[in-house]
């Protein structure tokens, strides 16, 4: 007889696992169901968030900023750094560790909450019916009177730009690089191409970003984006904008990209090259064809306000539903299904789900851009400060940068926050 559950979450990301975690507390005999391998080939939970996203990229940009301020900074101060020197292994390892200790946290905050992992691929049968195909081949059916699907999403291939693990890489082979690249390609001026192309610039590569649209951090406010441009060039990162890529050719240990912009085509050689170009959601085998579960024309879960998908006690969370690819958000419906499902009334607003990019300096904003405010003609007001005029962003060499506020001109309400 198949395992009986309250609630079976498939997918052990951010909002997976949390949703998972959530529901337990909340007295319901809970499953999560997650196929990923570690890179030591054992399960690992977490999801991409913690094993190739967000934790790996933000260790790796502490250790490469540590680096650059060494170099650069610390001779202001009187410090000698001479013989200042980068071991790429050593940074990939300590990334590694901080990696396998979180995961390594999930994994006894589901035994303390007692949570029942499956170390396997979920696929919704139908019926509050989950199969879990394991790595050996075995199957399993679990039952479920809620299912709550959190299978996040994977990266987008450029057809004429394929992967090939080594040269043309996406955000994992990028983590893992076991040398500093002479020179480093980046299609895709976004979170992760801005992030990771300045954790290789820190550290001396020679930066190229190439961006199809013909304007930068687009989803930004104009003003926070243009002092982030202007900061990106100084550090030597070269952005190209309203750059299309054509094509890449790997041979001879480098790659040949092809490109045109307004200026007509062009070729560069660069010794590795980063897709960075988004991400799509991933339901690859999720769903049999009696689940009843409807996609969007761009192949997302179709879910209401709540995370209710068209079949009945299935709920869905994360990057395969409709907002932002962010893991907060993802934890925050996570949790929301989760009091749902219990009786609770579980809320999410997405209008204020911040944005951050970990950059140098950091980018950040939560509400509407003024863009959006003039669009709508919403009466504003508009106020801002620059770093460089407090005491402690002089004392800490980091003058760049500033705050934005906008509000209702009228009730004082703030309708957005921006920063650089």
């Amino acid at each position: 007889m198949s395992d009986q559950f309250d609630v079976v979450v498939i997918g052990a990301g951010p909002g997976g696992y949390v949703a998972a975690i959530r529901a337990a507390q909340l007295g319901l005999k809970t499953a999560c169901v997650d196929d990923m391998q570690g890179k030591d080939g054992k399960p690992t939970l977490g999801g991409t968030c913690l094993n190739v996203g967000c934790i790996p990229s933000k260790a790796l940009l502490d250790s490469s900023r540590q680096f650059h301020n060494l170099q650069h900074l610390f001779g202001d101060h009187g410090i000698s750094t001479s013989d200042a020197a980068i071991d790429v292994p050593t940074m990939v390892a300590r990334k590694d560790r901080i990696v396998k200790q979180l995961t390594g946290g999930i994994a006894q905050l589901f035994k303390a909450n007692k949570v029942t992992p499956f170390a396997g691929r979920g696929k919704l049968l139908g019926a509050g019916k989950v199969e879990v195909s394991f790595h050996d081949g075995a199957t399993e059916v679990i039952q479920a009177r809620h299912v709550i699907l959190a299978t996040g999403s994977r990266p987008i291939e450029i057809p004429k730009v394929p992967f090939d693990g080594q040269y043309i890489v996406d955000n994992i082979g990028a983590l893992d690089f076991d040398a500093v690249p002479k020179r480093l390609g980046v299609i895709g001026a976004g979170v992760i191409g801005l992030e990771l192309g300045s954790v290789w610039r820190r550290l001396g590569s020679e930066v190229t970003v190439l961006e199809a649209l013909p304007d930068f951090l687009s989803a930004a406010d104009t003003d926070v984006a243009r002092a982030a441009q202007r900061e990106f060039k100084k550090q030597g990162l070269d952005i190209r904008l309203g750059a299309k890529v054509t094509s890449a050719q790997v041979g001879d240990g480098a790659v040949l990209v092809r490109f045109s912009d307004g200026q007509g085509d062009h070729e560069m050689t660069v010794d590795r090259l980063l897709v960075a170009v988004g991400r799509r959601a991933w339901t690859g085998g999720l769903l049999a064809d009696e689940a009843g579960v409807k996609l969007t024309e761009r192949g997302l879960i179709e879910v209401d306000d709540h995370c209710r998908t068209s079949a009945e006690n299935v709920w869905a969370v994360g990057d395969c539903v409709r907002g932002p690819m962010l893991a907060h958000k993802a934890s925050e419906e996570g949790i929301a299904v989760a009091e749902r499902i219990a009786g609770k009334p579980g809320h999410v607003n997405l209008d204020t789900v911040p944005w951050v990019i970990y950059t140098e300096p950091e980018i950040a904003w939560v509400g509407q851009t003024e863009q959006q405010l003039k669009a709508a003609g919403v009466n504003y007001r508009s106020g801002s400060f620059p770093f460089a005029a407090t005491g402690r962003a002089l004392a800490m060499a980091e003058p760049a940068g500033m705050v934005k506020i906008l509000a209702d001109a009228e009730t004082d309400r703030i309708l957005g926050v921006h920063m650089v």
